[in-house]
């Protein structure tokens, strides 16, 4: 068991590695750590996650009241959208929110990440779909988050960037991890003619394998193959008229 100062240390961890990562720019993203039933240690809004320190973050509880705090940090405006995740989905430890440039840009475009490309992300991730776009800041943004929340762990946010949680904080970073890399083999995969999708056989083999490690949180699985139908029906259709 974690101390709450180890826990801060871990969050200024992990905020460094998604910085150095180019994951967020400037002041962005925002990482929460539930520590009890009603307390959450979150990032202070206006402070670049690359150069914070134990003492910048602040407790809060469920509504978003400050609990503790040293100075005059405040927690984001954003993290409405953590508190949502805490509510809805009470196996969760830990949310991240970052801008990833490649799942971000699948995001502006307005395509999600269905293709069945690698063994690890169908494993870990399934398939990311994209929750539709909320004015920051506003229960907008929480309420199309919460459409996804029961059956995945990880989302794209339209014109806005990413979300993963998990059990964990570690896991809930691994999940940013897996999510921009996948974007990235997407992308670079399409850019040399198109990926080589594994079959519905490869990947229910792979589905089999998850359910084998007892791996936490959820996973989309069957949902990805409606995902993917979907995603390719928009693509035809841009492709027929150029436009959408």
């Amino acid at each position: 068991m974690y101390s709450e100062y180890e826990v801060k240390k871990q969050i200024c961890e992990i905020g460094k590695r998604i910085y150095m990562n180019g994951f967020v720019a400037a002041n962005d993203g925002n990482i929460t750590v539930r520590i009890g039933e009603n307390e959450i240690i979150t990032t202070p809004t206006g402070v670049s996650k690359g150069f914070m320190t134990p003492d910048m973050l602040l407790n809060i509880n469920l509504n978003g009241e400050v609990l503790k705090s040293s100075g005059d940090y405040k927690p984001s405006t954003e993290i409405k959208m953590h508190l949502r995740v805490y509510r809805e989905r009470p196996d969760v430890k830990s949310v991240i929110h970052a801008h990833p440039p490649f799942g971000t840009g699948f995001a502006i475009v307005g395509i999600p990440l269905t293709k069945p490309i690698m063994p690890e992300a169908v494993i870990s991730l399934g398939c990311v779909p994209i929750a539709e776009y909320g004015t920051p800041s506003t229960e907008e943004l929480p309420d199309a988050v919460s459409k996804y929340l029961q059956n995945y762990d990880a989302l794209l946010l339209e014109n806005h960037g990413a979300l993963t949680y998990g059990p964990d904080l570690i896991s809930a970073y691994y999940k940013m991890e897996s999510l921009e890399f996948y974007a990235k083999l997407t992308f670079i995969s399409t850019l040399l003619g198109g990926p080589k999708e594994l079959s519905d056989s490869q990947v229910e083999k792979l589905y089999e394998i998850r359910r084998k490690f007892g791996l936490k949180g959820r996973h989309p699985g069957d949902l990805c193959s409606t995902l993917r139908c979907s995603t390719n029906s928009v693509e035809l259709n841009k492709d027929k008229d150029g436009k959408k």
